[in-house]
């Protein structure tokens, strides 16, 4: 057993750690403004590597392991605590993956070179309007076979990256019914471009939060795909989509560690110089014993999130553990790392005090970015309870077994 890092993860995670402070964080009010990421910013991410590096080398990628996906995911979190580059690069790396894994080789090569040098979005489309978690009850999307092309119809909603998808190019990994009777067994997987496709319609959504990023939602109307399209084996997307959702859990829970540490970091620098009755306030037992609290947090979030990259790469590389042992190490994350860095955001906004709930802090932008991550993306937080019950109970005590 051995906590420390390799000297190569060390010399990634410092040159990520610079590029971020000096290309990233100086914008990172601008971003939440604007509401768009400044394409200077996207280059020098694709120069960097930055977008879905856990894709093979041939197709652009670095082919990056899980630990050092999650120090670079932990670096951006830190820089942009209104996590909307950190959601744009691990929507990338996670999806990207996927993709890379799974999808045909002409379609891989179509697209993902696009999307490892930052001109193509790769994004994910499981979420419909009425289903929520309730993927396999409430799904309505479905997708036919006739004479070899397939038709897809349906409706995704609170989608990640449709307007620079629209706008890159690029596709979304969607889930669609190909047997209606088969329930989650039922489930195939396409990448459905949505960028100047006439049979697309899209809406566009305003977050409360991490708002250089888009979230809305496409409906689809007799969207016609060839083979070269679906991704992986037919009526195996629901594993697909699932496999994906751990990975990007994962990640998760690296940008929160960043965005977490960064958020103490600045409260630390404010009570040591703020003083009140004569005495700096980071002297009162009042302010220390939340710091110490929260700072622990933090650090059992990292020791969750990297035991998790570490059995991903165990898996992946050397084929140890299973899929089962990764969702449960990536839920585990999940439910901690929002829960606890929005904890710590919010107490340094109480150190703050009146500053703290204005626009002078980036500590606002934190709050509002990070509360996505326990609403709903990649599942809320009793969705990441039931997956730990049923890791550790088995399917049968599922509560929606019928």
């Amino acid at each position: 057993m051995d906590f420390g890092w390799t000297e190569e993860q060390k010399m990634w995670r410092q040159t990520v750690r610079e590029f971020a402070e000096k290309k990233i964080k100086p914008y990172v009010r601008e971003i939440d403004t604007n509401k768009k990421i400044p394409e200077s910013i996207i280059r020098d991410m694709g120069k960097l590597g930055l977008f879905a590096p856990t894709v093979d080398t041939d197709l652009g990628g670095a082919n990056l392991d899980w630990t050092m996906a999650c120090i670079a995911a932990e670096e951006l979190g830190r820089a942009d605590i209104s996590l909307a580059i950190p959601v744009l690069y691990l929507v990338e790396a996670s999806w990207g993956f996927i993709f890379n894994r799974y999808g045909t080789r002409k379609a891989k090569e179509n697209f993902l070179s696009r999307v490892t040098s930052g001109r193509g979005f790769c994004g994910i489309a499981v979420t419909e309007p009425g289903g929520g978690s309730d993927i396999v009850g409430a799904a309505k999307t479905t997708a036919v076979k006739q004479d070899g092309v397939w038709h897809l119809n349906g409706e995704k909603m609170f989608i990640s990256g449709i307007r620079e998808s629209c706008s890159w190019g690029g596709v979304h990994l969607t889930l669609a019914r190909t047997d209606p009777g088969a329930g989650h067994k039922g489930f195939s997987f396409f990448a459905v471009p949505l960028k100047d496709n006439d049979h697309v319609e899209t809406t566009l959504l305003e977050d409360m939060g991490r708002m250089g990023i888009s979230t809305g939602g496409f409906t689809m109307k007799d969207v016609e795909l060839s083979e070269e399209y679906l991704i992986g084996e037919l009526h195996k997307g629901f594993y697909y989509a699932m496999e994906g959702f751990s990975a990007a859990r994962t990640l998760i829970g690296a940008t929160c560690v960043g965005a977490g540490e960064a958020a103490l970091e600045m409260g630390m620098e404010h009570i040591k110089c703020r003083e009140s009755f004569g005495r700096p306030i980071g002297s009162f037992e009042g302010i220390q014993f939340p710091l110490a609290e929260h700072y622990t947090n933090l650090e059992e979030v990292k020791l969750l999130t990297y035991k998790a990259a570490w059995i991903m790469d165990k898996m992946y590389r050397e084929n140890k553990f299973s899929h089962h042992d990764v969702a449960l190490a990536a839920a585990m994350s999940k439910l901690r790392a929002p829960v606890h860095t929005f904890n710590a955001m919010n107490e340094v906004a109480d150190w703050l005090g009146a500053t703290g709930y204005t626009k002078e802090y980036p500590i606002e932008m934190g709050i509002r970015g990070v509360r996505s991550y326990s609403i709903g993306a990649e599942g809320t937080m009793n969705i990441m309870r039931i997956i730990i019950a049923r890791e550790l109970l088995g399917r049968d005590f599922l509560p929606y077994n019928q």
